[in-house]
């Protein structure tokens, strides 16, 4: 017991320190280094350690277990620190490191790959086609099972090879729109930050006012696709099958009936 009544603070020597913590050496001086965790008090050469760090050690663990990077934990507790509204800053993470999607990813085997897209093809070729899918993105592998990020995406291509599309040239369109949405996606994040975030960077602002500018940003994007891209297939259909009505009715015109009538009359 102390002076006042109160129990004496615990200290440990690192080591103890790494063990109650459930963490390593390694780390606790890691995390040193990264300016996450306060120096120890110094006794000789004996660096001793009290329950704040104990308590900081494994904060930081459980943030580390929830995914944030060390420069994130750092803003995070020098936000604690200085008296800042933490949920600001937690709530500027969630909103940039959360998808822009509601789409769930799913898995699939390599089995279920073949029957879907490579029925037919030899196994050097079925290899080919599943590298150059990984390398698009489209599935990822993991274990024995590949991620799948967007099953619509691979729903759509086992409708396009369904169809009668070769798997090669669904895989060309698939790479040709990612390229052409990051070009997209490039031009709209421009647009912000140029009217937005540069104006945001001259003055002091909380970080809760650039979450909800990015916040908003979410559905902006899609309601500014999704009328362009609708506009754009309904003509681009429309030309394509007037152009096949209108070759189908040459053909049609040009050939002779059962009676031997052409479009010249009886022969």
């Amino acid at each position: 017991m102390d002076e006042s009544g109160g129990r004496d603070m615990a200290e440990y020597r690192i080591d103890e320190l790494a063990r109650l913590a459930g963490s390593t050496v390694r780390n606790i001086r890691a995390y040193q280094d990264r300016g996450l965790l306060p120096p120890p008090r110094l006794e000789g050469r004996v660096g001793l350690y009290d329950d704040a760090h104990l308590a900081r050690l494994r904060l930081v663990g459980q943030l580390l277990g929830r995914g944030y990077t060390f420069a994130v934990i750092k803003e995070l507790l020098t936000a604690w620190e200085t008296g800042k509204d933490v949920g600001e800053v937690l709530g500027l993470e969630k909103v940039l490191t959360d998808p822009w999607s509601d789409e769930i990813p799913g898995t699939v085997g390599y089995d279920e790959l073949v029957a879907i897209f490579g029925a037919g093809l030899d196994e050097d070729e079925t290899a080919r086609l599943r590298d150059r899918t990984v390398e698009i993105g489209l599935i990822e592998p993991d274990g024995a099972m590949y991620r799948v990020p967007s099953p619509r995406l691979l729903h759509v291509g086992a409708e396009l090879v369904a169809a009668g599309v070769p798997l090669d040239s669904v895989l060309d369109i698939a790479e040709q729109i990612r390229d052409d949405c990051d070009v997209i996606a490039a031009r709209f994040v421009g647009l912000v930050r140029e009217h937005v975030f540069d104006r945001l960077e001259e003055r002091p602002v909380p970080d809760g006012e650039v979450a909800a500018v990015v916040r908003r940003m979410r559905p902006l994007v899609k309601m500014v696709v999704d009328p362009f891209i609708a506009r754009a297939m309904e003509t681009r259909v429309q030309a394509a099958l007037g152009e096949h009505l209108e070759t189908v009715r040459d053909q049609l015109g040009q050939a002779p009936d059962a009676e031997g009538i052409g479009p010249e009359g009886p022969r």
